[in-house]
This record gives structure tokens, C-alpha cells and sequence, in this order.
């Protein structure tokens, strides 16, 4: 049985001026500008036909500050389709209050990394299902790695980031994500770090280099600019799901025009 593939958008939400949630787009984890009211654009997700919503807190681990627990439920009173928040989830009691709020899935970056064994936990009490393991991904051109890929007729690894890519850890995407599997990680939210914000495409050599190391589903994000882009990532790369953000967000594509797309070329979708 051919498994659907998923088109998924995000919001990335922070705390505007006056201390309220909103939502912002930018490139390269950087230059960011407002783009919307988090509960507002995911009451608008939900009717458009998305097949899952991700809310990403994208300075909670940064500023070392809990998630937004109160925008979560409100989120989650919008969307009835799989919910996955992430940002700031440190410790089995921040997930634990997440999925109370109305989360679906949890996804874990900087807390996963500094300490593996909150995988083990995290899915040993609530489920595979539950937990996501994101990596920020960027590339390096050096010899530091575990896993090479050939990108633009060079061979690069791709290096783990934390706290919203602002800090690298020197671990190979690929090791990790193969630990985090063997953990108990029911997914896998592969980020580029290099394509964020560009809409040149996906990470392909990136987001294949993960999806031939692991059976988890992997969800391609950073860097879709349009249908074609996520074709390209499904048809080369195997990628599971196709997380978009900006092409939603101003409106240049519509969810249904992007899966009507992969329909006429025989990619599984849900219409």
C-alpha cells in the first residue's frame, strides 16, 4: 500500500513588542519580519485542507523560556488535524503539559541533543507517535563529519544546530538521526538551515541522506518555493511530508493548487 504524502504548513510564532504571540517569517533563521496572528492562520490552515499543522516557539530554547502553553490551546481549538509544537521542550513534564494543551506530537531539537536519553523517556511514556525529533541542519565542507553527500560537485556532511541554529554541536545529522530512531522517535523534522526562507527548494542531498538512513517518516522543511519543490523532494528524496511556510503565508500558492500539482504527476495526496 503506496502511504500519502503530506503537505504540511508552519507557523514559526514569537513575542512581538507588546508581549503578544505572532507569527514571522524570515531567511535563514534570520532577518525576520511579521506575518500573522498565530491562532488566526491556523484556523485558516485547517479549512484550506493542510493534512497537519506544526507551531514552532522559535525563541524559547534560545531564551532558555517556557512554550507558549496559553497560544497552544488556542491553536489547538482551531485545527482538527494533527497539531506538533515545538520550542522550548526541555524535560518529560514540558511534554507531558504540551500535550495537555492540545499538541498531537512534540518536537524536540536543542533538549534531544544535550540529552538523548529525553527521547527514550519521552516516548516510553507517551508513545513513538508523539515524538518528533527536529534537526537544524546546515551544511559543512570540511572533514569533521560521519556521512558525506556530493552538493553543487563537492562533498559536504551536514552539521546539527541548536537553539535556532545559532549554535553548532559539531554532531553529524545523519548519526543523530539514526540514534534518534533507535531511541524512539516516531518522526523525523529535517531543517535546512541554508535553504530556510530562499524558496530556491528543499535540502535534497540533505533530506535524502536522512530518509535512506532511516524507516521513520521524515517531514522536508526550509526553502519551498512552489509545487515543483515539493515534487522534487518527494520523487529524489523519499521524504515523507513537505512543510512549507512562506508560499502559504503570502499567499502565492494555495495548499490545494501544491497537492493538485503532485496528483497530476501520480504522487499520493489527500484532495
Amino acid at each position: 500500500m503506496t502511504l500519502t504524502k503530506r503537505i504540511v504548513p508552519c507557523i514559526d510564532v514569537d513575542v512581538d513588542e507588546d508581549g503578544n504571540p505572532a507569527v514571522y517569517t524570515g531567511v535563514n533563521f534570520e532577518d525576520l519580519r511579521y506575518t500573522g496572528d498565530p491562532v488566526e492562520m491556523a484556523r485558516r490552515y485547517n479549512e484550506a485542507g493542510a493534512d497537519e499543522f506544526v507551531f514552532l516557539d522559535i525563541t524559547a530554547s534560545a531564551e532558555g523560556r517556557e512554550t507558549m502553553l496559553g497560544v497552544v490551546s488556542a491553536v489547538a481549538d482551531e485545527v482538527f488535524i494533527p497539531l506538533t509544537v515545538g520550542g522550548g521542550i526541555r524535560t518529560r513534564e514540558d511534554i507531558k503539559e504540551t500535550l495537555r494543551a492540545g499538541a498531537d506530537k512534540v518536537s524536540i531539537n536543542t533538549a534531544a541533543l544535550e540529552r538523548p536519553e529525553l527521547v527514550t523517556e519521552g516516548a516510553e511514556a507517551f508513545g513513538n507517535q508523539c515524538i518528533v525529533i527536529s534537526v537544524d541542519a546546515r551544511r559543512r565542507f570540511d572533514e569533521g563529519g560521519e556521512h558525506y553527500a556530493r552538493v553543487d560537485g563537492e562533498s559536504c556532511w551536514f552539521e546539527c544546530t541548536v537553539k535556532g541554529g545559532r549554535e553548532g554541536t559539531g554532531v553529524d545529522v545523519v548519526e543523530w538521526a539514526t540514534e534518534a530512531e533507535s531511541r524512539g522517535a516516531g518522526e523525523l523534522f529535517v531543517n535546512s538551515i541554508d535553504a530556510d526562507g530562499t524558496k530556491d527548494g528543499y535540502d535534497v542531498p540533505l533530506t535524502k541522506a536522512v530518509c535512506d538512513a532511516v524507516s521513520t517518516p521524515v517531514i522536508a522543511s526550509s526553502g519551498c518555493g512552489g509545487p515543483e519543490d515539493a515534487y522534487e523532494v518527494f520523487a529524489e528524496a523519499n521524504a515523507d511530508a513537505a512543510l512549507a511556510a512562506s508560499i502559504f503565508h503570502y499567499g502565492e500558492y494555495s495548499i490545494r493548487e501544491v497537492k493538485e500539482y503532485l496528483a497530476e504527476r501520480d504522487v499520493p495526496v489527500r484532495l
